[in-house]
């Protein structure tokens, strides 16, 4: 066992009670795949801003946030206050309120696209939502999506390729008929598989797999907008990690894109469930009621969800946009992640690292452990520079980095993390203490960086 794991362990002893019994009623002990962690992972038992606290009371500066949801931090008082009030309200009506017209009112006002909304409590039934509307709308079957992007967890789209079929455990065979998955930022394959014209949409998350860890080229996007409308594909842009946090319009509005449809969750619903299909009315209207009752059976989609738009991820989601809408808060949280990653680029240079950290917008990744990258000798740069995609961490170098940076007060999100806009200037100079004494016990334990 190594050193650092043990420092882990002895630090975490009520977490490690606490997961024996999740053993006992969750498969893996967890209730989220990313959550899992070797020997066990930490229970959280409060936090704040940028910080949350283990049931050890060890103090953690948090790179999870929630998931992504959480660009204003833990507990902004604005949100746990209108909340609160909510509350007193009761918590779901089963019909209509005023909340929820704002809270549509706000993603129409901000998302570019956005002509109409429908609510839905999460981004998997979001996406689950666009691509079923995007079907009717084209009376098309076929889904493309891009290799290792991500949309959630319904049927269709996690299909992978193995062995030039694909396949999900769980999915029929027969039904992936309907999915092509091609390789991201290669345009000639998508122009030529659309021009069957047998397409309903294409789908991607527009800073390229898991929120930018493998970058897509932002001409590759435009011709995608292209290709698509020029063989009547829908075009659907997954921003449910993206989406308030690049622009107050998300990614669309930063690269000057207008989808067909684009799918929200996460900072949506202000740290609370809520996610939403956004976009092009003509489409949405598929889900309407007529006064025909032909189409009502026969044409309508049907669409319900116990949790869409309840008042209380209303309210809070109404709050955070108002709060977001003018740009502000992302432009903080921005600026703290160019910071982090000039930091980190630099500690890496001045200990010979093989690391390289970057950032899109408040979303940052590491390459850690390859040697196949030459150093930079201007850190300022924040991009993804090389020609060739990141490896991200080398996989012998996960463990340990995430323990020791646990033992030294630093959680990430899988192998980077989410800045906020609560996260203070502090936080990343205690985060680059923690990179370089995480660096040093690496190093000590006979792992070469």
């Amino acid at each position: 066992m190594l050193e650092i794991e043990k420092r882990f362990i002895d630090l975490h002893p009520k977490s490690k009670s606490l997961f024996d019994i999740g053993q006992t009623l969750f498969p893996s002990g967890v209730t989220h795949d990313i959550r899992a962690l070797q020997p066990f992972p930490i229970y959280v038992d409060r936090a704040d801003k940028g910080k949350k606290w283990d049931v050890d009371g060890n103090e953690l500066i948090d790179y999870i946030g929630g998931h992504g949801s959480l660009l204003l931090g833990h507990n902004r008082q604005e949100i746990t206050q209108a909340v609160q009030d909510a509350l007193n309200f009761g918590t779901h009506f089963g019909s209509s309120h005023n909340h929820e017209l704002d809270w549509a009112q706000s993603v129409i006002d901000m998302v570019p696209c956005a002509e109409n909304v429908r609510f839905t409590s999460s981004g998997t039934e979001a996406t689950m939502m666009a691509l079923r509307l995007a079907r009717a709308f084209t009376d098309r079957d076929v889904i493309i999506k891009l290799e290792d992007h991500f949309h959630g967890w319904h049927d269709i789209v996690v299909g992978k390729n193995y062995s030039d079929s694909i396949h999900a455990p769980g999915v029929p065979i027969d039904f992936y008929k309907s999915l092509s998955i091609l390789q991201p930022n290669d345009i000639d394959s998508l122009v030529n598989r659309l021009k069957h014209k047998d397409v309903a949409a294409v789908i991607l998350e527009p800073t390229g797999s898991h929120w930018g860890a493998h970058p897509l080229d932002i001409e590759y996007l435009k011709k995608v907008d292209e290709v698509s409308k020029a063989t009547g594909t829908l075009f659907i842009m997954d921003e449910v990690i993206t989406g308030f946090r690049m622009s107050p319009g998300g990614a669309q509005e930063l690269y000057d894109l207008k989808p067909d449809l684009s799918t929200h969750a996460k900072i949506l619903a202000g740290g609370l469930p809520g996610g939403c299909v956004a976009g092009r009315k003509d489409i949405l209207d598929r889900i309407e009621f007529r006064d025909d009752q032909d189409w009502n059976v026969g044409e309508k989609i049907a669409h319900q969800g116990t949790y869409n738009a309840n008042p209380i991820s209303a309210t809070a989601g109404k709050v955070a946009l108002e709060l977001i809408k003018d740009g502000e808060e992302i432009r903080k949280a921005d600026e703290l992640s160019v910071y982090l990653i000039r930091s980190l680029n630099e500690m890496f240079n001045k200990h010979s690292i093989n690391g390289r950290a970057w950032t899109v917008s408040s979303m940052w990744h590491l390459n850690l452990g390859y040697k196949n990258l030459k150093q930079l000798s201007n850190i300022e740069e924040t991009d993804w520079i090389y020609d060739e995609l990141p490896n991200g961490v080398r996989d012998d170098l996960v463990l340990p980095l995430k323990w020791s940076l646990l033992n030294h007060g630093v959680d990430l999100f899988g192998t980077g993390g989410v800045m906020s806009s609560a996260h203070t200037i502090e936080d990343i100079n205690l985060t680059i203490k923690a990179f370089e004494v995480a660096m040093e016990e690496i190093k000590s334990a006979g792992l070469e960086i």
